[in-house]
């Protein structure tokens, strides 16, 4: 099995170097048949040591947009997936290049050659997307896996598996309830892994144990006590380890960073965007002559409430019923101009005077209206955690899930934000959200059988797992509602 990982390492890392070498290459030529000669001309001169030099960071750039992205990850993304990461890649790092030429050359310089050069780099990337992906799937078929669940029904993770039949296989789903022996022995014949699924504590650590020590591999779906532990510091102040878990979630200097970056990126960016949002502003009053913006009650850091704004995109009486939804699959509510908008993200842009202001951050857990967290929180009492840090614009959950992601689900994506934070996972966050703008499923409204992302049909059976005594018996009825 480890020959076999360092295998498969070993070919993900050959077509990722083939790649970007490449691309380097074609950057070289159009800098030495056309940028060197033009920069020559205006007085600039390039010696070897400048074309290094130039390349190495052309190199550094493209690597390291390449690894934020994802592009790297052939087999682990979807082949669509990993060219649009390799699109935005090259991309960025083309007008990067340009931007430092131009500063080379004291002026605004030809990008038609730049152009050429991004068209021929798409191509490229297509082909060599295709053809690493197929060489992938041919060396390394899907892995076999053994589901292991408890109580909670098996079909949601069932399906989730199923989205990706080119990298995983589950032969066979067994019950805790079969015994702990029994799993062990099923384990043993030949399992690329084991995925477990809603289980105790106690019994996870005693399998978690038997797959180490098997050097086979787990897929482990956390709950929320694991996420608040895998953001602990490491203390070496005694003679065993200890993990702290800090009462606050940002320090001082954290706060100061994220706001300055805050600060200056909305102010830049109401600039910028102010053409677009004037004829968002046209097309929404035109259409039906209400109101442009929409006003709105949300919650952010320790549940302090702000005036959310945004530019309409449903009907004016879209809750005269008083009764708060969140946008379902094909809303009828949202008009015309309203699902153009919401598919490129342009109703968002008003909340960068949130921003600028203080209500909100541009990366941190979406803030959500008082009267859905009192519902959630009837459920989740763990829901008020995402409050420790200031709303934002995106934040992990829309990074890392979709706009129907589970609410147990997307707390724990906001809680590994929250636990993990850096101003480098801010920045990163940044860039990443630039690539979900054009992933379409990060929009779906939720399912007709949802209300407020959590499911009628269970209500029941969880009104009666709250009266459950244990963490983990709790947290099965929690995500039961997912």
């Amino acid at each position: 099995m480890r020959k076999h990982e360092t295998s498969r390492r070993i070919i993900i890392l050959l077509l990722s170097f083939l790649n970007l070498a490449a691309q380097v290459t074609g950057f070289a030529l159009c800098w030495f048949w056309y940028y060197k000669p033009m920069l020559k001309l205006r007085g600039v001169e390039f010696w070897i040591k400048g074309d290094l030099t130039l390349l190495a960071v052309y190199v550094v750039i493209l690597f390291l947009l390449t690894r934020m992205y994802g592009g790297m990850r052939i087999g682990y993304l979807k082949a669509w997936e990993v060219f649009l990461s390799q699109l935005f890649s090259t991309t960025i790092a083309n007008i990067f290049a340009y931007a430092v030429l131009a500063l080379m050359a004291t002026t605004v310089i030809s990008a038609q050659e730049l152009l050429a050069l991004t068209g021929i780099q798409i191509v490229w990337i297509a082909i060599w997307t295709a053809s690493s992906q197929a060489v992938y799937s041919r060396l390394f078929p899907p892995r076999r896996l053994l589901l292991v669940s408890g109580s909670r029904p098996t079909e949601d993770i069932l399906k989730k598996f199923a989205s990706r039949p080119d990298k995983y296989k589950i032969e066979r789903t067994m019950k805790l309830s079969e015994g702990i022996p029994a799993i062990c022995r099923e384990a043993e014949k030949g399992y690329e892994g084991l995925v477990l699924w809603d289980i105790p504590t106690a019994d996870r650590n005693t399998l978690l144990k038997f797959c180490y020590g098997r050097s086979q591999r787990v897929y482990l779906m956390p709950k929320i006590p694991d996420v608040l532990v895998k953001g602990t510091e490491e203390m070496h102040i005694f003679d065993t380890p200890i993990y702290l878990i800090r009462e606050y979630a940002l320090t001082v200097e954290q706060r100061a960073a994220k706001r300055i970056i805050d600060l200056l990126c909305s102010a830049i960016l109401l600039v910028i965007t102010l053409p677009f949002m004037l004829l968002v502003a046209i097309a929404v009053k035109l259409y039906d002559r209400g109101p442009v913006l929409y006003k709105q009650t949300r919650c952010t850091i320790g549940g302090k409430e702000f005036r959310i704004l945004k530019f309409r995109s449903m009907r004016v009486d879209a809750e005269k019923d008083g009764v708060a939804r969140l946008a379902a699959q094909k809303d009828s509510r949202i008009t015309p101009v309203g699902r153009f908008i919401r598919a490129c993200r342009l109703d968002e842009l008003p909340q960068l005077w949130n921003i600028f202001k203080g209500d909100m951050s541009f990366i941190g857990p979406r803030p959500e209206r008082p009267e859905i967290i009192a519902q959630y929180k009837k459920e989740m009492p763990e829901f008020v955690f995402r409050m420790k840090v200031k709303a934002g614009l995106a934040g992990y959950a829309q990074v890392y899930g979709k706009y129907n992601t589970t609410p147990y689900d997307k707390l724990k994506l906001d809680l590994t934000y929250i636990e993990n934070y850096s101003v480098w996972l801010d920045l990163k966050l940044m860039f990443l959200t630039l690539k979900i703008l054009f992933q379409p499923e990060a929009t779906e409204g939720v399912g007709a059988s949802q209300t407020t992302a959590l499911k009628e049909e269970h209500k029941d059976g969880d009104e009666t797992a709250q009266k459950a005594k244990h963490e983990d018996e709790r947290e099965t009825a929690l995500k039961a509602k997912a």
